[in-house]
């Protein structure tokens, strides 16, 4: 991948890790209120503040916001080495959209069903530039 679907692709993995940190941010009282706003907003109820304060949730938050970090890390360490070839983007197409199918629908059955509206929108980021460039092509 090269040119402006690389930058693109290299920007996405870098909005990834963002994402973690406003996650991994939402376990420390005091730097929580996105974390805290992000979590209200997919809820659509304002009462799940008193559940976010939960100790539980705040770790829970906190962990998925590392391995969110981790991923998106992952991820841009992958794109940027020169030689990644068509397995290698196949492997990490599979796995986001293993995430998106499972992150989803956890989301839908849980009630949190914005959160698999935004699934599809960082889906739908991933896929833009992939396909457009043709990685996934056989050589």
């Amino acid at each position: 991948m090269t040119g402006a679907w690389r930058v693109w692709i290299i920007v996405w993995c870098w909005a990834v890790v963002a994402f973690g940190a406003l996650l991994a941010a939402g376990a420390i009282p005091g730097i929580d209120a996105p974390a805290r706003a992000l979590f209200i907003l997919f809820s659509g109820d304002p009462a799940t503040a008193d559940v976010y304060a939960h100790p539980a949730v705040r770790f829970g938050l906190g962990l998925q916001g590392a391995l969110t970090i981790g991923w998106g890390l992952t991820m841009l360490a992958l794109v940027r080495t020169p030689s990644i070839g068509v397995s290698q983007w196949r492997a990490l197409s599979v796995a986001l959209f293993a995430w998106f199918v499972i992150d989803s629908a956890i989301s839908i059955s849980t009630g949190f069903w914005l959160n698999a509206i935004s699934n599809t929108g960082l889906l739908v980021a991933y896929l833009i530039p992939v396909l457009a460039s043709g990685v996934l092509k056989r050589a």
